[in-house]
């Protein structure tokens, strides 16, 4: 035997199953006469026996490749999560950016009063000097907030659907109002205020920082706004029943009944109240109208639109401001200073009640209704006979008592001095005949509204009064034409 016989018949007495390997796949391997360790993955539901190698591979490919799959799916939610997270953040520091905004901006914020060293106060809008102060951030518990309630233009649009004039509400000074409807089914009224325009950013702005704060049931409740580039929306509870202004001057609507006139003057009376007394800091609606008291389907009256409000701290007397609101409704000594107080408002109220009373419009063609007003009044209680200053739609069907009250209330309200008209907490009492009426006349209400001396309104003050007011006075026209 050769040698390469020989050492080939070692070879085969080392490996004796070397020749079997072709049959036996399953067995030992050999390598130079060393056991090679085999790896045996075991999958607990595949039955191996009954699989090759070529297709236990194919197996776990596509385990492996469907869990690489599901690995995928989840890191993808995690990150469409991620994203609206950052996006609502980013939302909440542009706001806030807007709320807390330095003073000197370009933008426009409401400022907090500070008194000077003479003791003074001012107040205004738009950049100023060190001393004013931005607001601080309203506090998360009341009626919005500001990380909540942010609304996308397009969640508008199709609330509104697409902002269709056949549902505009109302055309103001500074933009549209549409109704709309969210998805939730919550009926909305959304203010869209024009691009570009200044006051229409300080009425947004101010709307945002002081309805947000206040809650009342006779005060108009904002859901939201949105903010988008220029776009400045505000978004309130629907109030279905038109407004006050609509219901006294629309010939087709049934007439208001006395008991109703006193319902809503009353209503209204306590949403001015609460702005005065009971909040912190007071508010100042500036712009009292009968177009600015809405009216729900139980004829409660609620007051919109804050956005000629003001702000006066506690320690303050008054607000010092350019002079805005709606002709025939404001005080003469704000139209002739710009000195703004809590009792401003309290006039305008008693322009309300004199067209709760009468029917008539605040402002005629040829007079205004105070001018016409001023002897019918002192006629009226002098002699208690309201006949002839009474809306004669009601053809004499009203209740003297709850007249006088209104009459009574309405000459205190139009005082020419305005440190002598009273509290509208004590026009509530005296609506709700909790208070006589003779505590409210203490300051002679009848000599304060005739054509008179002392603090009336003469013939030579309402003239001057009327003049100042078309002279210098930057009306908005936010009384709305209401569609049909």
């Amino acid at each position: 035997m050769s040698s390469k016989d020989s050492g080939s018949s070692s070879y085969n007495k080392k490996s004796p199953s070397a020749n079997n390997d072709k049959n036996n796949n399953n067995g030992p391997r050999y390598l130079d006469g060393h056991k090679i360790p085999m790896l045996h993955l075991t999958l607990p539901f595949i039955n191996h026996k009954s699989l090759g190698d070529r297709e236990e591979a194919i197996l776990i490919g596509a385990i492996t490749g469907a869990t690489l799959i599901l690995l995928l799916v989840v890191t993808c939610i995690c990150c469409c999560c991620c994203c609206r997270c950052c996006k609502r953040k980013k939302k909440y520091h542009k706001i806030k950016k807007v709320s807390n905004q330095q003073p000197g901006s370009n933008d426009i914020h409401l400022k907090m009063p500070s008194t000077t060293a003479s003791g003074s106060t001012s107040f205004d809008t738009g950049s100023s000097g060190p001393h004013w102060t931005p607001l601080p951030p309203p506090h998360p518990g009341l009626a919005m907030g500001f990380t909540k309630n942010i609304f996308t233009y397009d969640e508008l649009a199709t609330a509104t659907r697409g902002f269709d004039r056949s549902l505009l509400l109302g055309i103001g000074g500074f933009g549209y109002v549409f109704k709309g409807v969210l998805p939730n089914g919550k009926e909305i009224a959304v203010k869209s205020l024009k691009a570009g325009s200044g006051q229409g950013e300080r009425e947004f702005q101010a709307e945002v920082e002081i309805i947000s704060r206040v809650h009342h049931r006779h005060l108009v409740s904002l859901v939201g706004y949105c903010m988008e580039g220029e776009k400045r929306m505000l978004v309130y509870e629907f109030v279905p029943n038109r407004t006050l202004e609509y219901h006294l001057q629309c010939k087709s609507q049934p007439v208001l009944d006395c008991p109703t006139r006193l319902k809503i003057a009353l209503g209204a009376a306590k949403g001015f109240a609460y702005l005065h007394e009971d909040c912190c800091p007071r508010v100042i609606h500036r712009d009292v109208k009968a177009a600015n008291i809405l009216i729900d389907n139980q004829y409660e009256a609620k007051v919109a639109d804050f956005g000629l409000a003001k702000l006066c701290a506690e320690d303050n007397t008054h607000v010092s401001t350019r002079i805005m609101g709606t002709f025939g409704y404001v005080a003469p000594e704000y139209a002739s200073t710009g000195k703004l107080t809590e009792k401003s408002d309290v006039f305008s109220f008693g322009v309300v009640l004199l067209e709760l009373i009468t029917g008539r419009k605040a402002v005629e063609i040829d007079e205004s209704l105070i001018d016409w007003a001023a002897p019918t009044l002192m006629q009226a209680l002098d002699g208690g006979s309201f006949d002839a200053m009474v809306d004669p739609r009601l053809e004499g069907n009203y209740n003297r008592d709850e007249m006088h009250r209104m009459v009574s209330c309405a000459a205190a309200c139009l005082r020419h001095a305005a440190r002598k008209r009273p509290k509208m907490s004590k026009i509530v009492r005296v609506l709700e005949g909790d208070v006589l009426l003779d505590d409210l006349n203490k300051a002679d209400t009848k000599a304060n509204v005739t054509h008179g001396s002392g603090d009336g309104i003469s013939d030579y003050e309402m003239h001057s009064y009327n003049k100042s007011n078309r002279s210098s006075q930057e009306f908005s026209s936010g009384e709305c034409s209401i569609s049909s």
